[in-house]
């Protein structure tokens, strides 16, 4: 056997040598594209999830506005409701005077009938 059908081992052994080393480094690039994948995956779920908290932020501000225009609508019907209450108060004491008035003159009113009384019994005997 010559030479030129059998080639030497050695550059055999450095081919194949080669291959693993190719195959090496594809399956160490295959491994850092999964990582690199995995953390985009991880990045984008991170962003969802911020995402999700400035909405529930969001809604929860919208929330704490309508609760504090409501706080502010309630404190104005109640200022509304003591005013007229006030108002009430006022317009029944106004009531009760008058009607005290009303009762003074009629009360008067009696004295004077019964002094006329008085004198005309006194003028018919």
């Amino acid at each position: 056997m010559t030479n030129e059908q059998n080639p030497p081992t050695h550059d055999h052994g450095a081919g194949e040598a080669h291959r693993d080393s190719a195959e090496s480094a594809r399956n160490e690039a295959e491994g850092f594209r999964r990582l690199a994948e995995e953390a985009r995956e991880v990045r984008d779920q991170h962003r969802e999830a911020l995402e999700t908290v400035r909405q529930e932020r969001e809604r929860l501000r919208e929330a704490a506005e309508d609760a504090r225009a409501a706080g502010e609508d309630a404190r104005l019907a109640a200022e509304a409701a003591r005013h007229a209450a006030m108002g009430a108060v006022h317009a029944t004491a106004d009531a009760l005077h008058a009607t005290l008035e009303q009762m003074k003159a009629i009360e008067e009113m009696r004295r004077t009938l019964r002094d006329i009384k008085d004198v005309h019994k006194l003028g018919s005997n």
